[in-house]
């Protein structure tokens, strides 16, 4: 068995993502992927089953750097608001220095593939701010409504706003987040 290098699951990763964005799911192929990794596809094969498991642990991949990038100044001593706040500006702060990788998950999210991916342990990566909110709603500080409806109301706008497609005028300035934040933390907080 051949021993996995990180260098080359990296390429692999970087060049999945460059791929997928330019050409999609379905023009994109394991040959396609390995050659802008500048790999052999036999090397893909080293990390990857096929092209399914690849693309959904590149899904994986890239909440994981999300969630990690969500708990930056994560303190869960500070009121909910400014909890809630924070992972805001984190979110946006990673979408807008990972835009190709924001396209990605955009895309993967509303494939197919989606339903492969094992939602407990993506879910894993956001556990503190699961828990923030939670613990809102205990506090009867935030809406006790379904937790999808809350969760609608709280990222997806970031999703929105932070798409060039859907927002083509949006600046993703400092006093636009704040705004926007006061409108989703309006639309949950009791």
């Amino acid at each position: 068995m051949r021993v996995k290098d990180e260098i080359k699951q990296d390429a692999l990763f970087e060049a999945t993502v460059k791929l997928i964005n330019e050409i999609g799911f379905a023009a994109s192929s394991v040959s396609k992927i390995a050659k802008q990794a500048s790999v052999s596809p036999a090397t893909l094969y080293v990390y990857h089953k096929n092209k399914e498991e690849l693309l959904v642990s590149t899904y994986v991949r890239i909440k994981q750097l999300m969630g990690l990038s969500v708990q930056e100044n994560f303190d869960d001593r500070q009121p909910i608001r400014d909890i809630l706040k924070q992972v805001w500006a984190n979110i946006f702060s990673f979408v807008a220095e990972h835009p190709a990788y924001f396209q990605y998950m955009e895309q993967f999210s509303n494939s197919p593939y989606s339903d492969l991916v094992n939602k407990e342990e993506v879910e894993a990566y956001f556990e503190p701010v699961i828990r923030i909110i939670l613990t809102g709603i205990e506090l009867k500080i935030i809406k006790d409504v379904n937790f999808d409806i809350l969760s609608a109301f709280i990222f997806f706008p970031i999703m929105a706003l932070a798409n060039p497609r859907h927002c083509k005028n949006f600046e993703l300035s400092q006093e636009n987040m704040e705004t926007a934040f006061n409108l989703a933390w309006d639309a949950i907080r009791r």
